[in-house]
């Protein structure tokens, strides 16, 4: 788990028309838009990877949290939509699922959404600053 002050960089590369590539240490993948809006869709689109992010970090919150406690979690499963509002989304629903009993389940999901960094960064409305530099820099 990432520390209080530790930084997290990924680099996305333009590769033309609504594509890009992000690496993110030593992995990358395709970031794309769907053909009737002028992509190529060949990946998935930087909204889907957002709610991906939030889906798969409150998962592994909760596998944790159940971990901790002893409990096994069968099938888990966490689902993310957003609700389009403009260029943002307005709200975004999770859904869990589990085999295990939503009395078992229930007492879980405080905690992980103490411990999810995505969500919390979202609960926390960072600063996000643009900065420029050249081809030199």
């Amino acid at each position: 788990m990432a520390r209080s002050g530790d930084s997290n960089d990924v680099v996305a590369r333009w590769e033309g028309g609504w594509r890009a590539t992000v690496t993110a240490g030593p992995f990358s993948f395709t970031v794309d838009e769907p053909e009737d809006v002028g992509g190529t869709f060949t990946g998935p689109m930087p909204t889907e990877y957002f709610l991906g992010s939030l889906a798969s970090c409150y998962a592994l919150a909760l596998a944790w949290c159940a971990r901790k406690r002893g409990i096994e979690l069968p099938d888990l499963s966490v689902s993310a939509t957003g609700e389009y509002d403009g260029p943002s989304f307005s709200g975004i629903r999770l859904h869990v699922r589990s085999s295990l009993p939503a009395e078992r389940l229930q007492p879980l999901l405080a905690p992980a959404s103490r411990v999810c960094y995505v969500s919390n960064t979202l609960a926390r409305t960072p600063r996000v600053e643009v900065e420029t530099g050249g081809a030199d820099s």
